[in-house]
C-alpha cells in the first residue's frame, strides 16, 4: 500500500500541492469568516477544517478531470483555446 502512495504522490506531486496551498488559504479564510458570522472560536475552527477538507479533495478530483479532459481535446481547439495561465 505505501508503495501505491508514493507512485500516487510522484506522479500527482504539483496538483498536491497546489491542493495544500489551496487548502491553507481556504482554512484561514474560512475561520475569519466562521468566527464572524458565529462569534464561537470552538465553532469557527470546526467549520473552516470541514468544509475546506471536503473542498481540497474536490477541488484535487476537480484538477484531475480537468487535466484529462485537456488531454484529450484536439489540437485545433487546444491552441485555440485561451491560456489560464
Amino acid at each position: 500500500m505505501g508503495f501505491i502512495m508514493a507512485n500516487f504522490a510522484r506522479a500527482n506531486l504539483a496538483t498536491l500541492k497546489k491542493t495544500a496551498s489551496y487548502y491553507l488559504v481556504h482554512i484561514t479564510v474560512a475561520a475569519f469568516v466562521a468566527y464572524s458570522v458565529t462569534g464561537d472560536l470552538l465553532m469557527a475552527f470546526t467549520l473552516s477544517l470541514l468544509e475546506p477538507t471536503v473542498q481540497a479533495v474536490a477541488f484535487f478530483c476537480h484538477e484531475k478531470v480537468w487535466e484529462r479532459w485537456g488531454s484529450h481535446r484536439p489540437a485545433s481547439q487546444a491552441s485555440a483555446a485561451p491560456s489560464l495561465t
